[in-house]
């Protein structure tokens, strides 16, 4: 398969089962990797391996299979905190995914440290998973929020970033790479920036992770969120890092089990993180499916697997670029992964319908992001996005698809 890399597709594409099967009488080319991944081998393996071995509840258990439950589930909190860079794996809190991690954040931070009058910011590329908690925890504290403008390329404009760093603003929250343009954001340069003003930041890495290597220290963020069904592994999974200081000066999202230190019907002692916010019977199987996803990533040669997705970007915007008819949305320099357009005049979701009859999966619609479709002046797009296992043989087939779309619906 060709690659342009030292990367083995061939190999790689074999451990993923579900792309062997055909759609429609064709071999399936996924293309909706920025919605959910296909999950490789090790992840079905290490999931079916727990249930099937050692399923049990996990932390206070003395018997055999608790321990080993447990083992596993904080062996992959270890493995996580590697994935992100963090040095300690206590810092690293389960959650089901990039969505209640920033629910976590918005409802416990928003508790402790937002007063009547106090500014959250946002960027314009944000995700309604990180749009509507923050609106909620505003309302809730008598706070506004702020905007850092987009511009017509999709890329953040930076020029008023300081003015809205100033008080009384308390936390700025933005993505890492955007969901429905692809653009990659400065996140150093942001976190430099916002640092100095003496303001916390909360990334949204759920579009980052499957692509590039993360180092929260480097980045100099202070929370940081990731979606494994993103990166490879099990749906309803996630992680939310944050500064262990932080983190344990907030107040917990929810009670139960495992959370406390003490339990009286006067008062309760909540305990420490990572248990301070992982309340109740936490999704054990998919944790540890999630660890060996991110096992998965580390196993291969990162650089060369962003060489190949990098290049492959290069050949689906260069071959959309030449389709009479195609408009990219979203053109800001250093873009990964994902891709929207829109053919002529036709609703996305047409164009989407008639690509999927080629037995390719590409997604359509406002992709979450309803504040940047109308900062764009659209209702929606169709949006590609890859992952590591695609091919420009699929490419070459998304091309064809689309010019087929565009010649149907004119």
């Amino acid at each position: 398969m060709t690659t342009g890399t030292d990367l083995d597709l061939t190999a790689l594409r074999a451990h993923f089962p579900l792309l062997s099967r055909e759609q429609g009488g064709r071999p399936l080319v996924y293309l909706d990797n920025a919605a959910t991944s296909q999950k490789p081998d090790v992840v079905l393996e290490a999931m079916n391996r727990f249930y099937e071995t050692s399923c049990a509840n996990v932390h206070r258990g003395v018997h055999a299979l608790s321990r080993a439950a447990t083992e596993a589930y904080e062996g992959a909190r270890r493995t996580m905190a590697r994935f992100v860079g963090a040095t300690d794996p206590r810092e690293i809190v389960f959650t089901r995914g990039a969505t209640e991690a920033l629910n976590i954040v918005a409802a416990s931070f928003s508790a402790a440290h937002l007063r009547p009058g106090d500014r959250v910011i946002l960027s314009g590329l944000e995700h309604h998973s990180d749009i509507v908690p923050w609106q909620m925890a505003c309302d809730a504290r008598g706070a506004s929020l702020g905007v850092l403008p987009v511009n017509a390329e999709g890329a953040l404009d930076l020029a008023p970033l300081d003015a809205l760093l100033a008080p009384p603003t308390k936390i700025l929250c933005l993505v890492h790479v955007s969901n429905a343009l692809g653009t990659l954001n400065p996140i150093e340069t942001i976190c430099a920036r916002a640092r100095a003003a003496g303001v916390r930041v909360l990334v949204d890495g759920a579009q980052a992770a499957p692509h590039l290597p993360i180092d929260v220290g480097a980045l100099g963020c202070d929370f940081y969120t990731l979606s494994g069904h993103k990166m490879y592994g099990p749906t309803g999974t996630g992680v939310l890092w944050g500064r262990g200081d932080l983190l344990n000066a907030l107040p917990p999202f929810l009670g139960g089990g495992d959370m406390i230190k003490s339990v009286t019907f006067e008062h309760t002692e909540y305990a420490e993180i990572p248990a301070r916010f992982e309340a109740g019977t936490p999704n054990i199987a998919g944790a540890i499916g999630l660890g060996a996803a991110a096992e998965f990533l580390m196993s291969h040669d990162r650089a060369a697997v962003l060489e190949h997705e990098c290049a492959l970007y290069a050949h689906m915007v260069a071959g959309l670029q030449a389709i009479s008819g195609v408009r990219l949305v979203g053109t800001a320099p250093g873009r990964l992964a994902s891709q929207s357009f829109l053919v002529g005049d036709a609703p996305a979701h047409d164009v989407a319908t008639l690509i999927d009859q080629h037995g390719i999966a590409v997604r359509s619609g406002h992709h979450c992001t309803q504040p940047l479709m109308q900062r764009l002046g659209i209702s929606g797009t169709v949006r590609a996005s890859l992952g590591m296992y695609n091919t420009t043989e699929e490419i070459d087939r998304l091309l064809a698809a689309v010019v087929d779309a565009r010649d149907m619906l004119a």
